[in-house]
């Protein structure tokens, strides 16, 4: 039990914290011997580009996302526009059809945002092609800075940075969403410099044309199966914190929570499709990436810690467990903390110190529901955007 209760410890640190200390300290130690690697920024070099982007029922943000798109920075010929608005019932592809500068593609028929995608792709006959969601706005200069990097043909797609807006006023929601996402980024930066990014976010990632592959209708997590298959097949996923999407935090905790079980049941099918990564004779530094930052995350660690906290409860019990009850006491403290959390988010109260520990929970329990789903009703590619906080 004792062995088990500190191995269980040990690798859910080593999931949401050990692997980002161990990650800098790698880097560091590469920048000692390599330096820090630039891109240069060549206007006149840069690729054709499609800027692709899926809305459903985007009525409220779509002439904001439009007013956006058009201010991006690109090099006059080399860019075109396509949004895609299959299956919308609202005036969404009717506000996008007064836009002439605009390609636009749309079906009454509604089969999930990958259809969608895969149906665009068919249009798409530049050097590159981006993503991004039309709830999210983009900087000016975020296509130089991602299609930049495809100067360097080790390069098969390019991750941007997702930035979640909240004020100070943010509930546990907002607040916390925007931690993980500061964490996370570092994370992806950190993973790019040493070798790959795991996985892209569908807020806003790029990838050349020539490599697209389409994915299963069935996939739910598009945009990370999209890059990884280009990862597996021996292309740098590289990250690009100069070209970031903001969007505002989800509209609450429950809203949160459905957009993050359906992510964990999209990350247990990707583990299932992607079963080769496992294999570190293929490529040792990628399969060592994506099991520490998303392997470990999305399967055993939520399970590691009701097996830690019930071998704690167990060897605390025992004549003279000292350290072992002021273990279990650091735990209690951190899951009060957490349902503190819970219960001031419902009395609409903002401590800020109780959002990282009940956001962290949140995520856990999210992970667990997300595969039970999976491995029951089978989570659909089609779903129910959640509601953002306007």
């Amino acid at each position: 039990m004792k062995i088990t209760l500190f191995l269980s410890l040990i690798i859910v640190f080593y999931t949401f914290a050990g692997y980002g200390i161990l990650l800098y300290f790698i880097i560091r130690v590469k920048r000692i011997f390599k330096g820090i690697k630039t891109v240069a920024e060549d206007l006149d070099n840069l690729p054709t580009c499609t800027l692709v982007v899926a809305a459903y029922n985007e009525e409220g943000f779509i002439k904001d996302k439009i007013a956006n798109t058009l201010l991006l920075n690109y090099p006059a010929g080399k860019l075109n526009l396509l949004f895609i608005t299959d299956g919308s019932s609202d005036d969404t592809p009717n506000i996008i059809a007064q836009y002439p500068q605009i390609q636009l593609l749309h079906q009454p028929q509604r089969a999930g945002k990958i259809a969608a995608i895969h149906r665009a792709m068919e249009f798409v006959h530049t050097d590159a092609v981006v993503f991004t969601d039309a709830n999210t706005f983009l900087n000016k200069n975020a296509l130089i800075k991602i299609c930049r990097h495809y100067s360097d043909i080790t390069v098969g797609a390019v991750a941007g940075e997702k930035r979640v807006h909240f004020d100070e006023n943010a509930d546990a929601s907002a607040a916390g969403e925007g931690f993980y996402w500061k964490y996370e980024s570092a994370l992806k930066k950190w993973d790019s410099e040493l070798y790959s990014v795991v996985g892209a976010a569908g807020e806003l990632f790029s990838v050349r044309r020539s490599l697209y592959q389409p994915v299963p209708p069935d996939t739910v997590l598009d945009d990370f199966m999209i890059s990884m298959l280009i990862a597996k097949n021996g292309y740098r996923i590289v990250y690009e914190p100069e070209a970031y999407a903001t969007e505002t935090a989800s509209e609450n905790v429950s809203e949160e929570l459905k957009r993050k079980v359906r992510i964990a049941a999209g990350g247990i099918q990707s583990i299932l499709r992607l079963r080769s990564l496992f294999n570190p004779l293929r490529n040792p530094v990628l399969s060592f990436q994506y099991i520490s930052h998303r392997v470990l995350r999305w399967t055993i660690t939520p399970f590691l810690l009701i097996i830690s906290f019930a071998l704690n409860i167990i060897l605390a019990l025992e004549p003279g467990a000292t350290g072992y009850q002021l273990l279990l006491l650091a735990q209690i403290l951190f899951y009060i903390l957490a349902l503190l959390g819970f219960i001031m988010e419902k009395k609409q109260l903002r401590i800020k110190i109780l959002f990282i520990p009940y956001y962290f929970c949140v995520m856990n329990y999210a992970v667990l529901a997300g595969i039970i789903r999976y491995f029951t009703s089978k989570q659909s590619a089609v779903w129910e955007k959640v509601q953002r906080k306007q």
